[in-house]
């Protein structure tokens, strides 16, 4: 099973990215997937969350309103539409999976490097 995230890169405050993770070896069929990011000497943080079935979502305060998590099932692929971004939205965002509400995200992506220039 693999996660690949991907979309990151360098962008301007007030820009939009967007992130793509790719699931393979596996059908998509996981309680819910996520977005953590980390930046630079701080630890890993949740950023959104959304469940396969039903689509229902999950955001930290401070970011609804600017990002949107989503997921296509046929293309087993989930997504974070990053807009209105500021320079603390620099870091390494990374995907990641879990199989039930009770577990931890126990599968993750390698990450993908977010950085947003002032």
């Amino acid at each position: 099973v693999q996660l690949q995230a991907s979309g990151g890169g360098l962008v301007q405050a007030g820009g939009s990215l967007r992130l793509s993770c790719v699931t393979s070896g596996r059908t998509f069929s996981y309680y819910d997937m996520a977005w953590f990011r980390q930046a630079p000497g701080k630890e890993r943080e949740f950023v959104a969350a959304i469940m396969l079935d039903g689509g229902r979502t999950n955001y930290v305060d401070s970011m609804k309103g600017r990002f949107t998590i989503s997921a296509a099932m046929a293309k087993s692929t989930l997504y974070l539409q990053m807009s209105s971004l500021k320079p603390e939205d620099t870091a390494i965002y990374y995907c990641a999976a879990r199989d039930g509400p009770a577990t931890t995200y126990t599968i993750w992506g390698r990450g993908t490097l977010v950085t947003v220039s002032s």
